[in-house]
């Protein structure tokens, strides 16, 4: 995990997270709490699924070097191969995972860049999910449930340290300073009015004294109530 702040290696260089907090976080949110990308564990699959490409290819270059048209296909199947390994491993790094004390953001895409948001507030449970194999490699899966529709960020998958990870996030929307001031884009709520105010700042001092209701068929006269008898 990359905490906020903290460089990228030696050198100096600003963490890849810091570039994508300078253009999507509000000028008044607080630093990232967290920020990190998922776990390498990710990359397991398409591993898997480019193995057998790779196989071929390298079967096909080995095969009849001389042969120009099995060299020429084992030659495409790699770059394929290679080539997909390397928009998912793209893909990985270019994905950041950041939360604030406002919002959850999820960043993706290398050429086109996209942000998907949920707001603290809105969260109403948080699951955290750890797999056999999550303990071993050391990461595990986040779901949001929030009030209203689906959201894009109901569930996020491969996060490393997610035990460490599910104590800051919790801390924020449950915690004695949870998500529970500011509007959805970070806007500090209006104070509450006192104890005994009324709307548009009138403060009521004293009670409102009762009308007490007539007879029917009476009317006040003069501080003195006559009846129909009397007329």
């Amino acid at each position: 995990m990359t905490g906020p702040g903290a460089p990228d290696g030696g050198g100096g260089r600003r963490p890849r997270w810091s570039k994508d907090a300078d253009k999507y976080l509000l000028p008044h949110e607080q630093p990232p709490v967290v920020a990190t990308r998922r776990h390498w564990a990710v990359l397991l699959l398409p591993v898997t699924k480019a193995l057998p490409a790779l196989v071929v290819g390298c079967w096909l270059l080995l095969l009849d070097p001389d042969n120009r048209v099995s060299s020429s296909a084992g030659l495409l199947v790699l770059v394929g191969a290679l080539g997909y390994l390397v928009l998912r491993a793209g893909e990985w790094w270019m994905r950041h995972f950041i939360v604030t004390n406002r919002r959850v953001l999820l960043t993706t895409g290398i050429v086109v860049r996209t942000v998907a948001l949920l707001p603290l507030r809105r969260i109403t449970d948080l699951t955290y999910k750890e797999t056999l194999l999550g303990q071993l490699l050391g990461y595990g899966t986040f779901r949001f449930e929030s009030a209203g529709q689906q959201q894009a960020l109901s569930e996020i998958t491969f996060l490393p340290h997610a035990d460490v990870l599910y104590r800051d996030v919790s801390d924020l929307l449950f915690g004695p300073d949870g998500a529970d001031a500011g509007d959805d884009e970070g806007n500090a709520d209006a104070p509450r009015p006192p104890a005994g105010a009324a709307p548009g700042g009138r403060r009521d001092t004293e009670p409102i004294p009762r009308v007490r209701r007539q007879p029917p068929g009476t009317r006040r006269v003069a501080g003195r109530r006559v009846g129909q008898g009397d007329r």
